[in-house]
């Protein structure tokens, strides 16, 4: 599992935008000036949908007032789905959904989660970091089921 110092892995993922998906670089999103990166299990799911992406929205002033160039949400989904999540979710201006359809950068963190069992294949564990310029400086690891360390909320308190 990636841990606090380890540099963020670089590799091509994609990103919902408002005019459809694009690819995009891992490097040039998370990989220049303070960037907050929180993972889902997945979109539309019931804490993610509810809690977990409100929290970053409502919160995104305050992260941004604390230096935060960035908030990232990354998802094993797709591209689109992703892009209709954030508009269910009205978080544009305040989130970018990065898109991981493949779980590759979610495994090179060491941190996915087989939900095979309950029919949802391999996905992300609920997380959430800082990085600066790519360096990972904060990472909040929650436990299965849990939903306490990566709350918006926790994540601002530590910055």
């Amino acid at each position: 599992m990636i841990k606090l110092g380890d540099k963020l892995p670089a590799m091509k993922l994609m990103v919902a935008t408002g005019e459809g998906p694009r690819e995009a670089d891992t490097a040039e999103i998370l990989g220049q000036g303070k960037v907050v990166l929180f993972a889902v299990p997945g979109a539309f799911t019931p804490t993610c949908s509810a809690k977990h992406v409100p929290g970053f929205v409502k919160l995104a002033p305050e992260f941004k007032a604390k230096g935060v160039e960035r908030i990232v949400c990354l998802a094993v989904n797709d591209a689109f789905v992703l892009g209709a999540w954030a508009k269910d979710q009205k978080s544009a201006d305040a989130v970018i959904m990065l898109a991981d359809g493949s779980a590759a950068f979610t495994k090179a963190l060491g941190l996915e989660l087989d939900l095979t069992a309950r029919g949802m294949g391999v996905r992300s564990q609920r997380f959430a970091l800082i990085a600066e310029d790519g360096v990972v400086t904060r990472l909040f690891v929650e436990e299965p089921g849990g939903f306490e360390v990566s709350r918006a909320e926790a994540v601002l308190e530590a910055l």
